[in-house]
């Protein structure tokens, strides 16, 4: 996408990082004026362009420019928070002064308060997040177009659209607290994405593609989007019911990140000293087969899910989540490691850059390996209970026989339950999605319930 790099746009520049670190400590003083005895605060700037195109027309074009801050105080385990978009000084104050009143009659908890000084970042990393794209509203429309007519050209049973839509956004982020921690970075995030109609026989069927990436030259070409996302739709025409059966069962990469949200959430600090976890006490247990390693890379230069310092200033670092299938180490903020007696791992506000390591091939292998079975590319519905693990969604994919793929199905659902998912994992390809902060290839499950007819 080169061709558009340098094109003029009208949104306002960003302001620089130090500019608005400055307002941060200019909250955390106004704290400790009024008597906090701790005070975290923190800034986001975002701003962007999103435009939406359907059957050749503009359907949406929207320019937006948010600001905020957050203040949280603590007089002793006492806690306040407030927030404003208006950065004026006097706005400022308000706020800092409604978070103290709210600290003043809330309940004590002893939890309450920021993460060790010891564990802050003392370096705040550049790791390439900032790649602005200076594209106006009529290249970005014409770049949608594009996207769109090369998706209703590829094939005459593309019969409708749900449109395409180019996003192209970027944004500042400062967080500090009274420990002395003043932090900020700037990151930008721009996709492209195209989902069609597709009919036969009285029948229709609807599939989608999207490229992402920090920056702009990076994203797959408007109309290999465009085709990638026909292709996918004209694939599901014929689609059947297949009777039910127990089968081996493959998660295509853009879905196989469900399964390790899942087991994130099960991991979670929240859910595990609210004890609402099927995971519950299954540190340093095997959770997965031996090959399984889940780990986290922060630091990975332009990627998705990479971060220089938590949303508590806690330092981000590489460490295990599983190694040799053993469960190593829970995702704790400040306050659930606190509830369980433990140290926050850096992951207040989520994980970053989880990725799954590879041992099989890629999805065309895997289909061989299985020989027989189902090849999932949609789930639908919430059929997912952290609590007991249960795991039962609708889906659509493809009924696999001799390592390939026969033909289309729909209208089934499968089941099963996490903790017996997780350990029945065979395989996991080397197709990497790398468009989220879960970085995963495809995924063989040994058998699970399939229902249909």
């Amino acid at each position: 996408m080169n061709e558009l790099e340098g094109l003029s746009h009208t949104e306002v520049p960003l302001p620089a990082v130090e500019a608005l670190e400055q307002t941060i400590r200019q909250v955390l003083d106004l704290a400790s004026e009024r008597g906090a005895t701790a005070a975290e605060a923190g800034l986001t700037l975002d701003q962007g362009l999103s435009v939406t195109v359907r059957l050749g027309d503009v359907e949406t074009l929207e320019f937006h420019r948010d600001r905020g801050v957050g203040v949280t105080v603590y007089y002793g385990w006492r806690k306040g928070s407030a927030s404003t978009s208006d950065l004026s000084e006097r706005s400022l104050a308000e706020t800092v002064e409604a978070a103290c009143d709210i600290a003043r009659y809330t309940h004590e908890d002893d939890c309450a308060g920021l993460a060790p000084a010891e564990l802050m970042a003392r370096e705040v990393p550049d790791l390439d997040l900032y790649h602005p794209w200076h594209i106006g509203p009529e290249a970005a429309t014409t770049l949608a177009l594009r996207c769109e007519q090369a998706a209703r050209e590829l094939d005459p049973r593309i019969s409708n659209s749900e449109g395409a839509t180019l996003s192209s956004h970027e944004g500042l982020r400062v967080y500090g607290n009274s420990h002395g921690f003043v932090g900020g970075y700037r990151s930008s995030r721009h996709s492209l994405s195209c989902a069609v109609v597709a009919a036969e026989d009285g029948r229709m069927e609807r599939d989608y593609w999207y490229t992402v990436s920090r920056r702009p030259d990076a994203l797959e070409a408007a109309e290999a989007v465009g085709e990638r996302a026909a292709q996918r739709t004209l694939r599901r025409l014929g689609g059947r019911k297949i009777a039910t059966c127990k089968a081996p069962v493959i998660f295509s990469a853009e879905l196989a990140s469900g399964l390790f949200r899942s087991f994130v959430a099960a991991v979670r600090g929240s859910n595990l000293y609210r004890r609402s976890s099927f995971l519950l006490d299954q540190l340093d247990h095997a959770v997965f087969p031996a090959f399984m390693h889940i780990h986290e890379q922060p630091h990975l230069p332009q990627a998705l899910g990479s971060a220089p310092f938590d949303s508590e200033g806690v330092a981000t670092r590489e460490r295990d989540l599983v190694s040799e299938g053993i469960l190593r180490g829970y995702v704790l903020d400040s306050y659930s490691a606190c509830k369980l007696g433990m140290q926050t791992t850096g992951n207040a506000g989520g994980v970053h850059n989880l990725t799954i390591d590879s041992n099989g091939p890629g999805l065309d292998g895997l289909l061989r390996e299985m020989d027989r079975g189902l090849l999932i590319t949609e789930l639908m519905g919430q059929g997912v209970n952290i609590v007991t693990g249960d795991y039962s969604r609708g889906c659509a994919g493809f009924w696999v026989e001799n390592g390939e793929i026969q033909y289309p199905v729909e209208e089934i659902t499968v089941a099963g339950n996490l903790r017996d998912m997780f350990r029945q994992i065979l395989r996991v390809g080397s197709d990497v999605d790398l468009r989220g902060n879960i970085r995963t290839g495809s995924v063989l499950i040994e058998s699970m319930t399939i229902a249909g007819d």
